[in-house]
């Protein structure tokens, strides 16, 4: 916490404050959340609404990050949502991974949590693209485009810098990094293969539901007929 307040400090970056933040509160939450599950991790109706609350915070955050308002948020709700149900209905409904309450808050909370950030980093993608170049946006608008039309490559350039974080972390798994989810079932008591196994199945549903959201957000966002407010 100190380095990275320093760090932060001597390069005059804004906010410093936030990391050292976002880390206290995260212990906060992990002792509070380690608490709670302990005692409900195999009980589906508990599992339930703790994926819930999960999905909650992860859809009210992301709305933060791009500009609250209600249409964002409800941009984001359907966005995550489709992209979390359609990737874990594949899952377990392919036998991929065992439909148990313990799986389904592992992948679960894996799986919001990623989509999570790529909704971030697709909606303030598009956003600070359109502000960036909004005098050719305001060109396409004032020759007859469409909002949509006057955004498309922008859009199409935000969902793919969307998905870059997540697939270079899949290009070098094993070679750069070993997952949590990998590590985790190593530790416990699960074979190197059969880790391997669940953690391509994770990767995947990350990327899936990571390509669902970014592109039904993007393309929801898209449509901008006025410049941007700047995002902090």
């Amino acid at each position: 916490m100190a380095v990275t307040f320093g760090v932060l400090t001597a390069v005059r970056a804004p906010h410093p404050v936030a990391p050292l933040g976002a880390i206290l509160r995260g212990l906060v939450q992990l002792a509070i959340i380690s608490v709670i599950l302990s005692g409900v991790i195999t009980n589906p109706a508990w599992v339930s609404l703790a994926l819930l609350v999960m999905f909650s915070v992860a859809t009210i955050t992301a709305t933060r990050r791009i500009g609250w308002s209600r249409p964002h948020l409800g941009m984001v709700v359907l966005a995550m949502g489709a992209g979390v149900l359609v990737t874990l209905g594949i899952v377990f409904a392919t036998g991929a991974i065992d439909f148990t309450a313990r799986y389904a808050l592992a992948i679960g909370g894996i799986v919001i949590g990623n989509s999570m950030s790529i909704a971030t980093i697709g909606g303030r993608r598009l956003l600070e693209s359109v502000d960036d170049r909004w005098d050719d946006v305001e060109g396409w608008l004032a020759i007859g485009a469409t909002p949509r039309q006057s955004t498309l490559a922008l859009a199409k350039q935000a969902i793919y810098s969307a998905l870059i974080p997540t697939t270079d972390q899949t290009r070098t798994t094993g070679l750069v990094t070993l997952p949590g989810a990998f590590v985790g079932a190593i530790f416990g008591g699960v074979s190197p293969l059969e880790a391997g196994r669940f953690q391509i199945v994770v990767l995947a549903a990350i990327m899936a539901a990571g390509a669902i959201t970014a592109s039904m957000l993007v393309s929801a966002l898209a449509p901008i007929a006025q410049r941007p407010a700047k995002l902090r």
